[in-house]
C-alpha cells in the first residue's frame, strides 16, 4: 500500500554536505519526505515552490544565512515549524533563533533520535485542534485586538502581529488589570517554560510594549518574581 501521503514533508537547509545525506536518509527512513538544500537561497526557492509541514534551518550557510532565511519564511508563513540546527551555541544565538519565531533552536552535534522526537513533538501540537476563542476581538483602553485578523487597532491604525504577539495579546486583554502569570503565558503560546524560551517572552514584551504606547490609558507592568499586568487606567 502506497503510504506517501501520510508523510510529512520536511525542508532541510544544511550546507554540511555529509550532514545533510545522512539527516536526509534517516529522516526518509522514518516516515518524512525529505527535501535537502545546500544553502539559504536554494532553501528560500524551494519553500516558494512547496508546502511544507516543518522546516529544519542551519544558521551559517554561505548566500543567505539561516536567521535571514527564517525571517523571510516568518514574513509570509507564521504558522510552519522552523527547528535551528546549528554549532552557534551562543545564549545570545539561541534567544535569537527563538525570537525569530523558531519552535527549537539545537546544537550541533545532536542525536537524530532526539531531533525525531522533537519534531514529532512540534508536529503532534501544531495537528492540535485549538479552542476557538469566544471572542474575534478584544477591548482594552483605547486599543481593539483583532484577534482572527492578528491586528491591533489604536484610532484607526492597525498593526499587524505575528502568531505569538496575537496571542500574547490576547492573554494580555483577557486578563487586563490582572495578573498574567509569566509560566502560564510561556506554556499556552510558547508550549513550554524553559531559560531560553522565557528570554525570548520578554523581547516580545518589549514589542507589545511599543505597540501600545500611544495608547495612554494602557501600560503592561511587571509584577516581580510572578509575571505580568497589563493595567487599564483613566486617561488624564
Amino acid at each position: 500500500m502506497d503510504t506517501t501521503s501520510t508523510k510529512k514533508k520536511v525542508l532541510l537547509v544544511e550546507d554540511d554536505t555529509n550532514l545533510g545525506l545522512l539527516l536526509q536518509e534517516y529522516l526518509n527512513h522514518k516516515n518524512f519526505s525529505v527535501d535537502l538544500k545546500r544553502n539559504g537561497e536554494e532553501g528560500w526557492h524551494a519553500y516558494n515552490k512547496s508546502d511544507y509541514d516543518i522546516i529544519l534551518l542551519d544558521v551559517m550557510m554561505p548566500k543567505k544565512d539561516g536567521f535571514t532565511l527564517a525571517e523571510d519564511i516568518r514574513s509570509q508563513n507564521t504558522e510552519v515549524p522552523i527547528i535551528f540546527l546549528t554549532a552557534k551555541s551562543l545564549k545570545e544565538d539561541k534567544i535569537k533563533g527563538l525570537t525569530l519565531g523558531a519552535d527549537d533552536y539545537i546544537t550541533k552535534p545532536f542525536s537524530m533520535e532526539v531531533l525525531e522526537l522533537k519534531m514529532a513533538a512540534i508536529l503532534r501540537r501544531t495537528e492540535k485542534v485549538e479552542v476557538v476563542p469566544t471572542l474575534d476581538q478584544y477591548l482594552a483602553g483605547q486599543s481593539t485586538l483583532d484577534y482572527k485578523n492578528q491586528k491591533l487597532y489604536f484610532q484607526g491604525k492597525g498593526t499587524p502581529l505575528t502568531t505569538k504577539e496575537n496571542e500574547l495579546l490576547r492573554l494580555f486583554f483577557e486578563r487586563k488589570n490582572n495578573l498574567l502569570e509569566r509560566e502560564t503565558a510561556l506554556k499556552k503560546v510558547w508550549n513550554n517554560d524553559s531559560y531560553f524560551t522565557a528570554r525570548s517572552m520578554d523581547v516580545f514584551i518589549s514589542k507589545i510594549r511599543k505597540y501600545i504606547k500611544d495608547d495612554t490609558t494602557l501600560q503592561i507592568i511587571n509584577v516581580h518574581g510572578l509575571g505580568y499586568k497589563l493595567v487599564e487606567n483613566e486617561e488624564a
